[in-house]
């Protein structure tokens, strides 16, 4: 493995990922994001899981309400949105070839592995193919990362797409 270890996850941490999921999370290495409520809502999992499959997603959406809101977005037609305006925008492009580059840095930074060199996720750099990832990069890497995740990230919270109980309140009420 090169680059820098995340931290050891908390048995709490790994317990809510898997309250969120409804399973045990996989190769969960890290917490990458935390909601407003401190729950995770990304997490950083291993590029090889520990059954040794490639898993190009490194950053990975936990949090069901945020996961049901982007969802929303694209069972309303916003990845082919993007998709075209991908195909219209040039500079566009390069911010999502960026973040596409960025990705591929993050993940082997924490392991290379060769099935999936060059091959980011979410349909990066030439298509907009799973919302999910690129919310996902947006929220652990920061605002200006991935553009199409921040527009996401803005139009859910505009629309107050997650707005209501907190994570801690639902939990509680279960």
């Amino acid at each position: 493995m090169s680059g820098a270890v995340p931290a050891a996850v908390s048995d709490v941490d790994r317990a809510a990922v898997h309250r969120q999921l409804g399973r045990a999370p996989r190769g969960m290495l890290a917490v990458a994001h935390r909601c407003a409520c401190g729950e995770p809502d990304v997490v950083t999992t291993a590029p090889r899981l520990p059954d040794g499959s490639p898993f190009p997603t490194v950053y990975y959406l936990t949090c069901p309400r945020l996961t049901s809101a982007v969802s929303t977005l694209e069972a309303e037609g916003r990845m082919r949105q993007m998709q075209e305006r991908l195909a219209d925008d040039p500079q566009l492009g390069d911010r999502y070839r960026a973040a596409h580059e960025s990705y591929l840095a993050d993940r082997e930074a924490l392991q290379s592995v060769p099935e999936t060199a060059g091959i980011s996720a979410g349909g990066m750099p030439d298509r907009v193919k799973c919302l999910h990832v690129l919310v996902g990069q947006s929220l652990a890497s920061g605002a200006g990362v991935n553009p199409f995740g921040d527009e996401a990230l803005a139009e859910i919270d505009e629309r107050g797409l997650v707005r209501g109980l907190t994570c801690a309140q639902r939990s509680t009420e279960s």
